[in-house]
């Protein structure tokens, strides 16, 4: 049978089949005794009615779903933008489809409808603001597509708040906004890895939006002779107007005092041998403080005397009312070497911030001293402040000597980190919590893009990781962040 003939043979059943049905209407109205004349009206009316009445049933079932998702009282809550969103809800799968919101994607959502009717709508808001997202879905064949607007806002990005505005090179004591440095030391004659020192400093967010300078600073040194270790973090008062200069000659004068006296000192260094030779021995003990206390207890007097100085120079210089405390900062340093029996380490600390031993390996961490306030809370005290030389009980509250015999990482840090960091006094004594610091130091705060700190050997680039980690986000921290650290 060709094309032509297989054509014929459909037309023809087709013809057959209304033909049929013809027949089939014509029975059921005279059975029905509706006239020959009345047919034709009687046929349009029937037709129209049913029409009508299979639309309204169409209707009707399309709104039934409606309600019913409806009732499901679907609310998307708030969220902030550039932050992880993400929401589940239940639909009716089983009666609706081509489920779709639309808006959703220009905001930066993803809506995905998975088994069982279970829909999530996930991403990262672009925008702040309040929008109606409208669902859309179909119900019942030949019905309109449905809506419901599900309204949903998202809050501005806490970061997107903050200017950075640079600081103007002309201001008295102009520093740049942001500082790091690394000191590589070189393997000893044996090959075996020494301790290298990194540092970073950043104007915090606060100082950032102001177009205000940096008030922290640090100092690093190494000794080639003597194979000392010297680092020093002040933080200067943001009250202070000149804070930012009592930092650095804070952090420059005990470097500089501590490098004179530590290049080459036979005695010092043989003190230390006899006291860790004999740690019971109060005479051995005794002269090893009178060491400490010439060189890091002078370092500190020395530095307070410096900035006094500097003081004194500008107020003769420019008559503008220039006052000790306008210099306002804290200040903590160290001194550490590696010795056969161990390290030796001695500090001294005025002020808030941290300054730790960090081990690892033995679970500890070991405060180089206590971050103190004034007389009411939250008023730091600061190396500008005469009376701190005058307690006589300055050198036990403010100077600490340890021997161990090796450590992680020694941590020297501004309150900028250590407040969002550890929250309280008490947290810094938790070794959980300095355990959870050197972790996050390391992996860095992904959902924040923010990368760890490489703190292997040899790593110069380490400087430059624990800058950018210094802009880690902490809602109410905003603070100028230093940081140095052996390791």
């Amino acid at each position: 049978m060709n094309r032509t003939d297989r054509l014929r043979n459909k037309t023809a059943g087709k013809a057959l089949r209304i033909n049929e049905s013809a027949r089939a209407i014509e029975k059921a109205l005279r059975l029905a005794g509706v006239p020959s004349s009345d047919k034709e009206s009687f046929l349009n009316w029937a037709v129209v009615s049913l029409w009508d009445t299979f639309k309204e049933e169409r209707m009707n079932k399309r709104i039934i779903i409606e309600n019913e998702i409806r009732q499901l009282g679907l609310r998307f809550p708030n969220g902030t933008v550039n932050k992880e969103y993400s929401v589940e809800f239940e639909l009716p799968t089983d009666k609706i489809s081509d489920i779709r919101i639309v808006g959703a994607e220009e905001l930066g959502l993803t809506l995905t409808v998975g088994d069982g009717g279970i829909c999530s709508l996930c991403g990262k808001p672009t925008a702040p603001g309040d929008f109606s997202l409208r669902l859309l879905y179909k119900t019942v064949e030949g019905e309109p597509v449905s809506e419901l607007v599900v309204p949903v806002a998202f809050n501005p990005d806490p970061r997107s708040i903050w200017k950075n505005n640079k600081t103007k090179p002309g201001i008295p004591y102009y520093k740049p906004d942001t500082d790091s440095e690394y000191i590589k030391v070189k393997a000893g004659r044996d090959g075996s890895q020494r301790k290298d020192i990194v540092a970073a400093s950043k104007r915090g967010r606060s100082h950032a939006h102001e177009g205000k300078a940096r008030d922290d600073h640090f100092s690093l040194y190494h000794c080639d002779e003597s194979d000392w270790y010297i680092l020093a973090v002040a933080d200067g008062a943001g009250s202070a107007k000149y804070s930012r200069k009592g930092s650095e000659i804070a952090c420059r004068t005990v470097i500089d005092h501590c490098k004179s006296l530590l290049i080459d000192n036979p005695e010092f260094e043989a003190s230390i041998r006899e006291y860790e030779a004999d740690r019971d021995n109060q005479e051995k003990r005794t002269n090893l403080t009178r060491h400490v206390i010439s060189i890091i207890f002078k370092g500190a007097t020395t530095a307070h005397e410096a900035i006094k100085k500097e003081s004194a120079r500008r107020e003769a210089e420019t008559s503008e009312g220039v006052r000790l405390k306008d210099y306002a900062t804290t200040l903590m340093f160290a001194v550490c070497k590696k010795y056969d029996f161990g390290w030796f380490i001695a500090s001294f600390w005025v002020g808030d911030g941290a300054m730790c031993l960090f081990d690892a390996e033995n679970k500890t961490a070991k405060l180089l001293g206590t971050p103190d306030e004034g007389e009411f809370s939250g008023q730091t005290r600061f190396l500008t402040m005469p009376e701190i030389f005058r307690d006589p009980d300055v050198v036990s509250k403010r100077l600490r000597m340890a021997i161990v015999p090796d450590f992680t990482a020694l941590f020297l840090m501004s309150d900028g980190i250590s407040d969002p960091m550890f929250e309280t006094d008490k947290n810094l004594n938790d070794y959980a919590k300095w355990e959870e610091f050197y972790n996050n130091l390391k992996a860095g705060f992904p959902d924040d893009d923010i990368d760890g700190v490489d703190l292997s050997d040899d790593n110069e680039s380490s400087k430059d990781q624990l800058l950018g980690w210094l802009d880690f986000w902490s809602p109410g921290n905003h603070d100028d962040r230093t940081i140095a650290i052996l390791y």
